[in-house]
């Protein structure tokens, strides 16, 4: 079945597709691999080669990849489900296929040898930008850049011990796993490299290293989410500071990659602090509305990353105290009306002094300076508890019937004159004397 290449969207008629990915696990023990049988036509798909979701999966599983593009074999030691697979594909196409600016898959990746970088073109909207380089998979496609041949791409990290058994052997090479199975390798008169690589990525063999030093057996995965908070924390501000440095901030979709990259780091609950020392100085007040977007996105039903924005305005307080203190309820009132922050976060902040961010005197102060913001906010919510239970009052309509039409209105009139006249004999007959009859 044909999946949507940005499985995100789920119209049926979306017409950029892949096949679904298909995988088979072979052999038992040490020796046990995962084949994806339809890398070739998944990778056609996505308009990359068959290497980079193979190379992909390999520093996301930190386990070896191998390629063997002759026999059109794509490997990732170990055994994984196809499942796990395709949801690692997502994640491959998110970052190296799909445009941050229009999320279409009509892209291309240059890689600038000089630099050190790859930039990422869109054919459909135009958008021309830097791929992040902190992942893995950069190192690899900068080594086997897009237009370099398939059967050339994916150099061994053993390629010299290879080559020089290669040679001792006269051209004759195999190998075997645990269960006994040969590898399908040319028996050529050299080893061919380009047929069959293993690759992994140099933090994943130091890695390696380090456990065989160890004594221990298998890789270990070396991952951001090892790191600590704080570490965690400065690669986002480094990320962020990146585009700012750019000027990517204000770009389509630059909202979504920090967002995006907050999650993956999971410092989404700090997120706004960072956000506010890179884009906030004393003119924050027109700085909430150039960047209502991102923030929004950072603290939208997020209560904890409503008090942190709360806390970096703080902080912006303190650096420019002399010209922002006045302003605080304007400040606060801003981040009302841009939906920013809720109304039970504000109040919430306002009651409860705290250094967390600033000192105890500033924080006093600052909060004194909200104190008139805050207690407008608090009334506000009384009366609208207060209008809620006046809906319970109870109206009573008049059902009688009024002439509506100026001719029903005129042969009314007549009948209240008689009317009228009626009462009035009977006024003037309760003023007659009894004995006067």
């Amino acid at each position: 079945m044909a999946l949507n290449v940005n499985r995100s969207v789920a119209d049926a008629f979306y017409r950029y597709k892949m096949p679904r990915l298909l995988a088979k696990v072979e052999g038992k023990g040490n020796g046990i691999k995962t084949v994806i049988v339809n890398m070739t036509e998944v990778a056609k798909a996505l308009g990359r080669p068959p290497t980079y979701p193979t190379k992909f999966f390999g520093c996301e599983l930190g386990a070896q990849t191998q390629f063997d593009i002759k026999n059109d074999r794509f490997i990732v030691n170990g055994a994984h489900e196809a499942g796990k697979l395709q949801q690692m594909l997502d994640i491959f196409i998110k970052k190296f296929v799909l445009c941050p600016g229009c999320d279409n898959p009509e892209t291309v990746l240059t890689v600038h040898a000089k630099k050190q970088t790859i930039s990422q073109s869109c054919k459909a909207c135009g958008y021309n930008g830097q791929l992040d380089m902190r992942h893995k998979l950069t190192t690899f496609i900068l080594k086997n850049p897009p237009e370099l041949s398939p059967a050339a791409q994916g150099a061994s990290l053993t390629e010299g011990k290879k080559a020089k058994r290669g040679k001792k052997s006269d051209g004759q090479s195999g190998e075997k796993g645990s269960d006994g199975s040969e590898n399908e390798l040319d028996a050529t008169n050299e080893v061919d490299e380009d047929d069959w690589a293993v690759d992994v990525s140099a933090a994943a063999v130091k890695a390696r290293m380090e456990d065989l030093t160890n004594g221990a057996k298998g890789l270990t995965i070396s991952d951001d989410m090892e790191k600590t908070p704080k570490e965690r924390i400065d690669l986002f501000y480094s990320f962020v500071k990146q585009r700012r440095d750019q000027g990517m901030l204000s770009k389509p979709g630059a909202d979504k990659d920090i967002v995006s990259e907050a999650e993956r780091l999971d410092v989404k609950d700090k997120a706004p602090l960072i956000l506010c020392e890179l884009i906030f100085d004393s003119n924050i007040l027109s700085q909430m509305k150039a960047y209502r977007s991102l923030l929004s996105r950072s603290t939208q039903g997020n209560p904890k990353a409503q008090k942190a924005l709360l806390g970096g305005v703080e902080c912006i307080i303190q650096l420019n105290q002399t010209t922002l203190l006045p302003k605080v309820p304007h400040i606060l009132k801003g981040l009302y009306d841009l939906d920013l922050v809720d109304e039970e976060v504000m109040i919430d902040w306002g009651s409860k002094p705290s250094r967390k961010y600033v000192s105890k005197e500033l924080n006093a102060e600052i909060l004194g300076k909200a104190q008139a913001f805050i207690t407008w906010l608090k009334e506000a919510e009384e009366e609208s508890e207060d209008d809620s239970d006046d809906s319970d009052v109870e109206i009573e309509y008049d059902d009688r019937a009024r002439p509506t039409t100026l001719i029903e209105q005129k042969n009314a009139t007549p009948q209240l004159a008689k009317t009228a006249v009626k009462v009035k004999s009977d006024d003037n007959e309760d003023d007659l004397d009894i004995d006067a009859i």
